[in-house]
C-alpha cells in the first residue's frame, strides 16, 4: 500500500490546501503600537498580497496571561485558520512568547523553528541561535511565532509560512 503523501510530488500535495486562508496577527511588545508595529504590518501586507484575509491584528504586552488569553481566544474564533505571532521569541527576560505558546500546543512543528534559525543563520550568522521561534497546532489551528524584527518576519513569511500555509491549514483541519 502506497502512502499518498509520498506518492505525490510536494507541489501536487500542496494543491489540496485552500488557496486562501484567514489569519490572525499578534505582535507581542511592551513598546509597539498598531501605528508603529512594522513587523505586524509586514505580516498583514504579505498575507493580503497573496490573497489571504486577516480576521484581526493586535499588539499586546509581553505578559504571559495576555499572550495565553489572546492565543486561546483566536484559535477558538470562527474562521481563523492560522495565528501568526511576532515578538518575544528571544532570550531577554521579558521574551516569553515561546514559553507560553509552547504550553498550549497540542502538536509541535519543530521543523519550523529549526528551518527559520537555519535560514536566519545564512543572513545574520550565529545570532540566529538567540531566536526561540516555534510552531505547532493548538487543537486544529496552526500557531507560528516569529522574532520581532521586520527582516526575520519577512524571511519567515516568504520562505516558510506563505509557501506552505494552505497545506498546513488543510492538514491541521483534517
Amino acid at each position: 500500500m502506497t502512502d499518498s503523501y509520498h506518492s505525490e510530488s510536494a507541489t501536487e500535495h500542496r494543491r489540496h490546501g485552500p488557496e486562501s486562508v484567514c489569519g490572525a496577527i499578534i505582535t507581542v511588545s511592551d513598546t509597539r503600537t498598531l501605528e508603529n508595529d512594522k513587523s505586524g504590518q509586514t505580516v498583514f501586507e504579505l498575507l493580503q498580497a497573496k490573497g489571504h484575509s486577516v480576521a484581526e491584528r493586535i499588539v499586546i504586552p509581553d505578559e504571559p496571561s495576555h499572550i495565553e488569553e489572546h492565543v486561546c481566544r483566536l484559535v477558538q474564533a470562527d474562521g481563523v485558520d492560522i495565528v501568526l505571532i511576532t515578538g518575544g521569541t528571544g532570550i531577554a527576560p521579558r521574551d516569553q512568547t515561546p514559553d507560553v505558546v509552547g504550553k498550549l500546543f497540542t502538536k509541535e512543528l519543530p521543523g519550523y523553528g529549526e528551518l527559520l534559525r537555519s535560514l536566519s543563520y545564512q543572513e545574520i550568522g550565529p545570532a540566529a541561535m538567540l531566536s526561540r521561534a516555534c510552531g505547532g497546532l493548538v487543537d486544529q489551528t496552526v500557531v507560528l511565532t516569529m522574532p520581532g524584527s521586520t527582516a526575520a518576519v519577512r524571511l519567515a513569511m516568504e520562505k516558510l509560512i506563505l509557501p506552505e500555509m494552505g497545506h498546513m491549514v488543510s492538514l491541521a483541519k483534517g
